[in-house]
Formats: C-alpha cells, sequence, structure tokens
C-alpha cells in the first residue's frame, strides 16, 4: 500500500513542490540528507530566529509569527535534528506575539493582513487566543530547555485543558497532543490528561467517512502520527481504515483533495494550493508508513 502511494505520488513532488518538500520527501522516504532539509528550511528563517515567508502555506506573512515557527518545529521534529532549536528558543523566548500566558494565533497577527493569505488567518482585534499553537511550542520549549519556566507554561496549559475539557477546535486539541508527547517519559508526564485526550479526539473524530473526501473533517491522523502515539489506543480501527482510505482516494496524478480555498487572492491561492498538495502527500505518505510499522 505504502509503496504504491510513493510511486504515484513521486512525479507530482519533483514536478511541482517547492524545495523544500522536495528535500523533505527525499529524506523521509528515498534515503535523502537531512542537511538539505535543513537548508531549504533556514531560507524561511529570519534575523530574529523565527519562521515566516509562507512556510504554512496559507499565509504569505515575510514575518516571523509563532505559528509559522511552530511549523519549523513540526519539520524539525520529523527529521529528528536540532542544528535550528537554538535560533527557534531564542525567537520564543523574545517573541513580540507573546502577552506572558499565550502566543498569538493565526487571528492574532496584524502583519498577517498585508500579504496574501486564507480568510481564516485575517486580523481579529476580538478574536480570543488560544492554545493552538501555543500547547505545542510550550512543549518544544520543555524538551529542550526543561527549566522551571517552560514547566509552568506547560502545567498551566495542561491545567487549562482538565478545566475546559472538552474542547471545540481540533486544531488546538492537536497542539495538546503534541505537548502531551513532548512531555513523555518526563518528571511532568500526566496520565489523567493522557486519558482526556483519548476521550477527546474519539469525539473529534468524523466517523462518518463519506464526508472525508469533500469536507474539512477530522480524520485520526490529525491526532495520531504512528502506532506508538499516546492517542492509537482505542482508535485503531478507524486509523487503519484511513490507511485504505488514503491508497483509494489518491488522485491519477498522485495527489490528495485540498478540500479547502482561499475566497481571495486567487492568482497566489493556485500556488499556495500546489504547495498543499505536495504537504498532504508526505503526511499521508508518512502515516502510511508509520502505520505499517510494528510497535
Amino acid at each position: 500500500m505504502y509503496i504504491d502511494v510513493l510511486d504515484r505520488a513521486k512525479p507530482f513532488i519533483y514536478r511541482n513542490a517547492r524545495p523544500l518538500d522536495m528535500a523533505r520527501f527525499s529524506y523521509l522516504f528515498e534515503g535523502g540528507n537531512k542537511k538539505d532539509v535543513v537548508e531549504c528550511l533556514k531560507v524561511y528563517k529570519n534575523e530574529d530566529g523565527g519562521f515566516g515567508h509562507g512556510l504554512e502555506p496559507d499565509c504569505l506573512n515575510e514575518l516571523s509569527t509563532p505559528l509559522q515557527t511552530w511549523v519549523a518545529t513540526e519539520i524539525i521534529k520529523e527529521i529528528e535534528d536540532d542544528s535550528l532549536v537554538k535560533d527557534i528558543l531564542v525567537y520564543l523566548d523574545n517573541c513580540p506575539y507573546f502577552d506572558g500566558n499565550l502566543f498569538s494565533g493565526l487571528n492574532n497577527v496584524k502583519e498577517n493582513d498585508y500579504y496574501p493569505h486564507g480568510e481564516w488567518w485575517s486580523y481579529s482585534k476580538d478574536k480570543e487566543d488560544s492554545y493552538n499553537p501555543s500547547a505545542a511550542l510550550f512543549g518544544f520549549m520543555y524538551k529542550y530547555k526543561k527549566d522551571d519556566v517552560s514547566k509552568s507554561y506547560v502545567l498551566k496549559a495542561i491545567k487549562y485543558f482538565k478545566e475546559h475539557y472538552p474542547l471545540s477546535s481540533m486544531h488546538e486539541v492537536s497542539c495538546f497532543v503534541e505537548l502531551a508527547e513532548y512531555i513523555r517519559g518526563s518528571e511532568i508526564e500526566d496520565e489523567e490528561f493522557n486519558l482526556l485526550l483519548s476521550k477527546q479526539i474519539g469525539m473529534m473524530i468524523e466517523y462518518d467517512t463519506s464526508k472525508w473526501e469533500s469536507e474539512y473533517v477530522c480524520k485520526p491522523s490529525q491526532f495520531i502520527k504512528s502506532k506508538d502515539s499516546i492517542v492509537y489506543k482505542g482508535n485503531e480501527d478507524i486509523a487503519m481504515f484511513e490507511c485504505s482510505f488514503i491508497e483509494k482516494s489518491q488522485k491519477e496524478d498522485g495527489t490528495f483533495t485540498v478540500n479547502w480555498a482561499w475566497e481571495n487572492y486567487p492568482e497566489e491561492w493556485i500556488i499556495s494550493r500546489n504547495w498543499w498538495k505536495s504537504d498532504l502527500i508526505i503526511k499521508n505518505l508518512k502515516f502510511l508508513k508509520n502505520m505499517e510499522k510494528a510497535v
């Protein structure tokens, strides 16, 4: 299954993907060099240590923002390389979009409006910040710093989750799952938190699989990255069903449906959509590869 999907996807990647995603594809699935990924990722880094320049393809803001920087941490985790960690920690420690409690989310950065973007990235002065991406960034900070400050942020985030359970946003919940993975095996791992997360995603996954192809709904891979995931237990069957869905839903050109679109900036969206197609290929291949592995 994985090899068939890989073979069909490869031509599209090398014809249409960003150099970064070509390097990711090569490293993850073809034995390529992780240094190539790091060098491509550096192109999106600013002098402050943060990331921008459309690293997250739905917003082409050139400035460093917490959410674009979170995307960089995802790629760092993906390739298991820490060469850029120090710069990212410097940015997070001095981030202008941190109010002492949370990092600004996608709707709370005014400068997003100066660049082409999906409307869900538009600035709104009335939009309250969530733990997307703060929960994941706090976990990242704790993993690499293990200091009292980062620990306090993590503990506060866990307390928030318990007090507000269940949450309504799948993206916010996925950041909490990342937090749980970052602190796994540490002195502050929280079994009650892990249990609530497992129950939470059971509520959020869309079990009407007829909606998966055409609607922006929550599939298991939003939270589960491998069989070793904290939240895999209890969701085994639906996760394995997604593997079959990925194979069956792959298009002739090797891509998968991007089931969202920008209302504005049509020319830029055409380009961004291709970037998303490449990113979805990589995410789906990673999921298939990890699901085929034994724990």
